[in-house]
């Protein structure tokens, strides 16, 4: 994997001579935000070796280099999931190249479906943990050889979230008099949404939102030694007794709650 990085990581500064500081990886619906982008050089993920193709609604499948807020960033404009057919080691390759280009920090957002019955569509949380359902049943990123120039054999995930980058999040959006929850993100496999049983379990598990996505990206960039600091955009109420969710739902939420989310975005990059 390490040649293969390599390989990524040099057709990517061909392009640029910029060195980002931070990777941002956007979520369905929340692409737009590269389009801020000073001086701003787009490749393609097809033109990236090593490089997953995304095929949903909503994932544009290109890598962004520019600045924003001050600051240096790559953005990866859309991922890929589980369900999909790829595996998490591929999945997980982008963040292994924003690590190589120089990424310190890794901002995650996320569209989720929320599993408190008092929030509400547009809501914003902030991911203070996650339970990783796929990983916990043998598909993890991290299995098979460990190469120790990329991470440790055993990254503790305690704490993963637990950095200086939380309250400057809540201390934006004060500013912002934006409304900013906390809470434990669950990864499912997916592509189906989940059943009202499941739902459930959930709650009971102590999850907050539920997602198809985010926490394999999570422990990657654990493993390779940098920040992370990671939202859910609730695009949906997913609770037992109310309406089945469904993608077009999502992509509008995530629309119309674009303005501020980027707010938050831009704010958070200026004090980083």
């Amino acid at each position: 994997m390490y040649d293969q990085i390599e390989r990524a990581r040099a057709s990517i500064v061909a392009h640029t001579a910029l060195t980002p500081q931070i990777g941002l990886i956007l979520g369905s619906g929340l692409n737009a935000l590269a389009d801020e982008l000073d001086q701003a050089t787009v490749i393609p993920y097809a033109a990236i070796p090593g490089f997953p193709l995304p095929s949903v609604p909503g994932h544009r499948g290109e890598l962004a280099l520019g600045r924003l807020a001050g600051r240096s960033v790559a953005v990866l404009r859309g991922r890929c999931h589980f369900y999909e057919g790829h595996t998490m080691q591929a999945l997980t390759f982008p963040v292994r190249v924003l690590r190589a280009l120089g990424c310190t920090t890794l901002l995650i957002t996320n569209a989720a479906g929320g599993l408190h019955p008092t929030w509400h569509v547009g809501s914003i949380m902030r991911i203070t943990d996650q339970i990783f359902l796929p990983g916990m049943m043998g598909q993890h990123p991290l299995i098979g050889p460990n190469d120790e120039r990329l991470g440790p054999r055993f990254p503790a995930m305690v704490g993963a979230f637990a950095n200086e980058l939380g309250p400057i999040a809540h201390a934006v959006a004060d500013t912002l008099s934006l409304a900013l929850h906390e809470g434990v993100y669950c990864m499912l496999a997916g592509p189906a949404f989940e059943s009202a049983a499941e739902l459930r379990m959930l709650r009971a598990l102590g999850a907050d939102a539920v997602g198809m996505s985010t926490a394999p990206e999570v422990i990657v960039a654990r493993h390779a030694g940098m920040r992370v600091l990671a939202f859910s955009l609730i695009t949906n109420l997913a609770l037992p007794d109310g309406p089945p969710a469904n993608h077009a739902e999502v992509l509008a939420a995530g629309e119309q709650a674009r303005p501020h989310f980027a707010a938050l975005i831009r704010g958070l990059l200026a004090q980083l």
